[in-house]
């Protein structure tokens, strides 16, 4: 047969393409066996926000932060063992914790979580209002980033936020699954119709779940009929808090604290305050010049010793 006959040219082209279907199988094989090696990945986004007001709510019957401690470390495993059980053949990437600071410089509290395992914490801004400003933009950056890389198959999102809406459908968008994670409400909802509606699956945390890691401060009740210190002796008690403050935690703290002028961390404020009215024996909560001065005295004793 002549080697430029059609039908030899067409045998031995159908040979090579043969070929090639074969070897493309055998490389697609291949890579189902590597594909079917990797183990799943999945990945918690925690809305601190979100958490303090709901678990707060829920156990203490208040939204404010400085009425109660939570227990973050103990929630966050909690979170984390939760997932294991949901996603028993996955393996976890991290755990992302979104919250507010003033100029974005993390809080003492803040400072212990991102010193944990496996713990990630991303800083919104904190306006005059103590109002949270970024922090779902972070969220959407992150999940859309994960997706988008194949670093996480299934996203479970702690929050209630409408915006986040768009974060859980970038990362759809990619294919990874968002799993929405809710605390109960008293009374209504606590979390936007819209996102309930847009993610693959939710689950509700009840009280009995929350109430181990949410504890109400004491609060110390003063007689007010005595007069109110003056200003000075206000201030005395604010150098002098500074002082068992500074002595305890030492100068890396202070360095840390110092950026944050005028402002104090809410958990440093606070502590202030109940330390301040327990040596004054005396309520500051009705007297905002003598909580400034309080402030003042503890400042200038801080940056007296930098």
């Amino acid at each position: 047969m002549n080697e430029a006959d059609p039908q030899h040219i067409g045998v031995t082209a159908g040979a090579g393409l043969a070929a090639r279907l074969d070897r493309t199988n055998e490389l697609l094989q291949r890579m189902l066996v590597e594909v079917a090696k990797t183990p799943s990945t999945h990945a918690i986004f925690v809305d601190a926000g979100y958490v303090y007001a709901a678990a707060g709510l829920l156990v203490t019957g208040t939204e404010d932060r400085r009425s109660f401690d939570l227990d973050a470390e103990g929630l966050i495993e909690a979170f984390i063992d939760k997932a294991r059980t949901i996603f028993a053949d996955s393996r976890l990437l991290r755990v992302y914790w979104y919250d507010g600071a003033r100029r974005r410089i993390h809080t003492t509290e803040q400072q212990a979580i991102a010193e944990l395992p496996d713990v990630k914490v991303r800083l919104g801004n904190l306006n005059a209002n103590n109002q949270q400003k970024g922090v779902d933009s972070l969220i959407r950056t992150d999940l859309e980033s994960l997706a988008r890389h194949r670093a996480i198959s299934d996203a479970a999102l702690v929050g209630g936020d409408e915006d986040l809406v768009s974060a859980v459908e970038a990362a759809q968008g990619y294919g990874a699954r968002v799993h929405l994670w809710g605390i109960e409400a008293g009374e209504g909802r606590n979390q936007a119709e819209p996102l309930l509606w847009e993610v693959d699956s939710q689950r509700t945390f009840d009280l009995d779940f929350c109430r181990p890691y949410v504890t109400r401060r004491p609060v110390t009740m003063y007689e007010d009929d005595t007069p109110a210190p003056s200003r000075e002796d206000v201030r005395f008690v604010g150098a002098q808090i500074a002082a068992a403050w500074l002595a305890a935690r030492g100068r890396e703290s202070l360095a840390d604290l110092l950026p944050g002028h005028p402002y104090l961390p809410g958990s440093v404020d606070q502590d202030l305050l109940v330390e301040a009215e327990r040596l004054l024996q005396h309520s500051l909560r009705g007297h905002a010049h003598l909580r400034r001065a309080l402030r003042d005295g503890f400042w200038q004793h801080l940056q007296a010793q930098y």
